[in-house]
């Protein structure tokens, strides 16, 4: 039977573009925060890439101890994401000796992205590694 009220439409379809609008409107709402994440995502990677190869430069001077490059890393990063992000991290720094007798300053950095839904947890691990020639003392 159709409603006078609503000519050329069905009493049983009443109320069914709400229905759609929310389920989609979810979709597009989980969708664009996966954009999201995945844009916070490589540029915390990219600015822990960067202040790695940083704190590795830093130490590879010739009168900087290789170990005060690992802070110089967390520096780096705190000043460009946050202290919270830079909390976050583990950074190490180390010599090594390349294949062909090179002094490296290697610098690793391991930790988080912070996701953008609080309760996901640290599920976007990270880890980069940054090296620079030592310098002759």
């Amino acid at each position: 039977m159709v409603d006078p009220a609503l000519p050329g439409e069905d009493a049983g379809e009443r109320g069914g573009a709400v229905v759609e609008f929310v389920l989609v409107s979810v979709l597009v709402v989980v969708l664009l925060l996966a954009v999201l994440q995945v844009a916070v995502y490589v540029h915390v990677r990219n600015v822990l890439t960067a202040s790695a190869q940083e704190g590795a430069r830093f130490a590879a001077n010739a009168d900087v101890p290789s170990s005060a490059a690992a802070d110089r890393a967390v520096a780096v990063v705190t000043r460009a994401t946050s202290q919270q992000t830079a909390d976050g991290l583990v950074c190490t720094s180390a010599e090594e000796t390349d294949p062909s007798g090179l002094t490296l300053v290697v610098v690793r950095c391991s930790g988080a992205v912070p996701p953008l839904l609080a309760g996901l947890g640290s599920l976007l691990p990270v880890q980069v590694t940054g090296r620079a020639v030592e310098e002759a003392r």
